[in-house]
């Protein structure tokens, strides 16, 4: 059994989710989001992302971490912000010694959906049906939980 710990950046709002895999069966731990501060000074929310997966880490012993990647933007500022704070996540990761894999949203995706085009809609009822979640998570939590289980599917190959 592999306790798998997703995260979903962003420098607003990072999700995480947690799971638990099993000869293909994946079993749900918890998921949530990171809020950080909004008028904060922008290190200050790094240091926020970075104590929220710290805390997390060490509730729920992930021995994996998976991450989504930074995708290109439109806006430079906002891909180096978002890569700023999955940097935070990351190192949080790291310094709780796991190891970190890295996935594409289209990868995540196809995993989860089956399509690498699939909607925040879709990703958000595909994770409730795989996990058996009686309602869907928000759509952070949710794509932190489709980076999990896109690593324990990864797994299986």
């Amino acid at each position: 059994m592999e306790r798998i710990l997703g995260i979903d950046p962003g420098s607003r709002i990072t999700g995480y989710g947690v799971i638990e895999s099993a000869r293909g069966r994946l079993r749900f731990v918890s998921c949530g989001v990171i809020r950080t501060t909004p008028r904060a000074p922008f290190a200050h929310r790094l240091n926020e992302i970075f104590d929220g997966i710290n805390e997390v880490v060490q509730l729920h012993g992930p021995e994996i971490a998976a991450v989504e990647d930074v995708f290109l933007s439109n806006n430079p500022r906002s891909a180096l912000k978002l890569g700023q704070a999955r940097g935070a996540a990351i190192v949080a990761a790291m310094q709780n010694g796991l190891a970190v894999r890295d996935y594409s949203a289209r990868m995540i995706k196809q995993a989860v959906v089956g399509y690498g085009q699939a909607e925040k809609v879709q990703v958000q009822h595909m994770v409730r049906i795989l996990l058996g979640l009686s309602a869907s998570p928000s759509a952070d939590a949710a794509d932190a939980l489709a980076v999990a289980i896109c690593h324990a599917n990864t797994l299986r190959i």
